[in-house]
């Protein structure tokens, strides 16, 4: 089911992720357009896409890009569901050495 588009999406939340050697694979099915956290944010509203970047020249790095309409639809979403959110983030720990959020973004 498609979302109807009424303007740009104008907040994008990058995070960087540092995945541990022999999770790599299990990681990319978690962190993908179609894995736990995109379906988990789909069910938002104002939720557009995820996209999983993997760095070319470092092995394990990778950077994921949540796009939400506005920080508003974002914050109501993550309120409403933060026991979920907790509960799949302590799935995916043992997937990396490391995460950090970069910020969130919009278009000047």
């Amino acid at each position: 089911m498609g979302r109807v588009e009424t303007g740009p999406p104008a907040l994008r939340i990058l995070w960087e992720f540092r995945v541990k050697e022999d999770r790599t694979r299990e990681f990319e099915e978690h962190y993908g357009g179609h894995g736990a956290w995109a379906r988990f944010f789909h069910r938002g509203k104002g939720h557009c896409e995820t996209i999983l970047l993997r760095d070319r020249e470092v092995p394990g790095r990778y950077v994921t890009i949540d796009v939400w309409d506005d920080l508003e639809s974002y914050s109501a979403f993550s309120a409403a569901n933060a026991e979920e959110y907790r509960e799949i983030d302590r799935r995916c720990e043992a997937l990396t050495e490391e995460d950090r959020c970069l910020g969130f973004f919009e278009a000047p």
